[in-house]
């Protein structure tokens, strides 16, 4: 005695296949040989379109553990791995933020991402807090605090 799910498989393997819209219709089309319409030809191209994509790894509890380095210590960091970012750095109070002219590549942004540094939306750029997190003030922080661009204190 055969099961439903049998007798189902029996008739899908011999009935033509069918459109979703064909079967929904229940309408069955001729059985004779045509070209094949371009919404039946199937491309055998890979698509990009539905691959997940990999995502540089980034691990979160050496995050964490970065993000109270001292600014001498991100900031020699910086200098020794990520020179570009260092030029761009900022040291604002004991914060150091890092404005790039235009979008960093991502396995720059995940290297700053693991070395602590976080992405500020308002102020567009990234910061690192070097262990002093605070609440947002109303100020700016540029005006409240001291700034200086560590690439020119070296080149000086």
């Amino acid at each position: 005695m055969k099961t439903n799910k049998q007798n189902k498989k029996e008739k899908q393997n011999k009935s033509e296949l069918q459109s979703r819209s064909e079967q929904l219709s229940g309408n069955k089309t001729s059985q004779t040989a045509t070209a094949p319409t371009p919404e039946k030809t199937i491309n055998h191209q890979p698509s990009t379109l539905n691959t997940p994509k990999v995502r540089p790894y980034v691990n979160f509890e050496e995050r964490d553990r970065n993000r109270q380095l001292p600014v001498e210590k991100v900031l020699d960091t910086l200098r020794q791995w990520m020179p570009r970012a260092y030029e761009l750095a900022e040291v604002v109070g004991k914060w150091i933020w890092i404005t790039f002219p235009e979008q960093p590549v991502e396995t720059l942004r995940a290297d700053l991402s693991q070395l602590g540094f976080h992405w500020n939306n308002t102020r567009k750029c990234w910061q690192h807090p070097c262990g002093e997190t605070l609440p947002r003030g109303q100020q700016n922080p540029r005006e409240k605090y001291a700034t200086y661009l560590p690439a020119d204190r070296i080149a000086a």
